[in-house]
């Protein structure tokens, strides 16, 4: 019997330098009888060196197309717009079972290739909780960018390139000497506080030194009634962290932003959930993502004080090292069942899932 394979893709993510195996993760897949194909890339934060050194073998860069049809690939992000065909099975983050822009196109390359994709996004375990997940880290990172948009934003500049941390403790020293020593004063609203994203987001506020009551903590309780709600315009910095599965009212108009003229205190707008194409967006005060280069887009505001908002789809990647090793840590248990996906449940519902949104975009497409 052959031994399982995985292959382990190079991102082509401007910026991005995560994996979604680790020479950690890869050393225990390998110890348990897999062989793992690593991708040489230089944007990566682990040097391929690391992945040789636990017994991977190195291939050459974006040469996953070339690999026998029958050899899984995995990786985090996106792949690049094409029209090609995908006949392997893929192991990513998607981003197209909620209809954001271009989910049928990206479903009918599986459909026309005869390929599978394994959203990560949607591996649940029996509780429908999701298996593995960077939404600490996307958290974390997210209220770090914030803090850093506000700082730039009171020295009257807009907020430049972003570039990851070493470490968590370089990220805090950092956010809070540009704050000027502390976050102390600085007032913030966590949407979602009880999710790992928001938990996430919470916790570099208190590092970085705001007091615990300007930390406001908001859930489905606090959200219940629906929005717009005006106490988010009394905050420095804004955090959205809740995962959206259908439409809610919006959390902020633009509508309100100018209603309340220069008595509105927010500054800064983070959208981790960056459900930014998603019909249902409840921050409709923007429709662009934002990038690591160009991390903030201003909101229209007709000459108010500036507003800005930060949708980077990939924030926990200002802390590569870190949230590669907590998300590949968490999804080892499930790559362990791989090779029985088609009775492991994880992965059969995954499957399952998969084929469902795959007639949905043939109808869409026509095809």
């Amino acid at each position: 019997m052959s031994k399982p394979i995985l292959w382990l893709r190079c991102e082509k993510k401007e910026f991005e330098r995560r994996a979604a195996l680790t020479p950690t993760t890869s050393s225990k897949l390998i110890a348990a009888g897999f062989d793992i194909f690593v991708e040489r890339d230089e944007q990566r934060i682990f040097d391929d060196s690391e992945y040789e050194a636990v017994g991977c073998t190195l291939v050459d860069n974006n040469s996953w197309p070339t690999a026998r049809t029958s050899t899984p690939i995995i990786g985090l992000k996106e792949l690049p717009e094409s029209t090609d065909p995908l006949p392997h099975t893929h192991i990513q983050f998607a981003h197209c079972y909620k209809q954001q822009a271009g989910w049928s196109k990206v479903l009918s390359r599986f459909h026309r290739g005869g390929g599978t994709l394994y959203d990560l996004e949607f591996l649940q375990d029996a509780n429908g909780r999701r298996v593995a997940a960077f939404g600490f880290h996307a958290g974390f990172a997210g209220a770090a960018a914030g803090a850093l948009a506000l700082a730039a934003q009171r020295g009257g500049n807009e907020l430049g390139l972003l570039t990851p941390y070493a470490n968590e403790e370089a990220m805090v020293n950092n956010v809070k000497e540009l704050l000027g020593g502390s976050g102390k004063g600085v007032r913030a609203l966590v949407i979602g506080a009880l999710g790992r994203c928001g938990r996430g987001a919470v916790d570099l506020f208190r590092k970085i030194g705001l007091d615990e009551d300007d930390i406001l903590k908001w859930d489905l309780e606090e959200t219940a009634k629906g929005g717009p709600f005006s106490k988010i315009l009394d905050v420095d910095i804004f955090v959205n962290c809740i995962y959206l599965t259908s439409q809610i009212p919006s959390f902020v108009t633009r509508e309100q932003v100018i209603a309340a003229g220069k008595d509105r205190r927010l500054s800064v707008v983070v959208d981790v959930s960056c459900d930014t194409t998603n019909p249902f967006n409840p921050i409709p005060i923007y429709n662009i993502n934002t990038t690591f280069d160009k991390p903030t887009v201003p909101v229209d505001v007709g000459g108010l004080p500036a507003l800005s908002v930060i949708s980077i789809d990939h924030l926990p990647t200002l802390l590569p090292r870190e949230a590669s090793e907590q998300f590949s840590s968490d999804l080892l248990p499930s790559l362990l069942e791989f090779p029985e996906r088609e009775t492991s449940r994880v992965w059969a519902d995954a499957k399952r899932l998969f084929l469902e949104k795959k007639v949905e975009a043939v109808k869409a497409e026509g095809l």
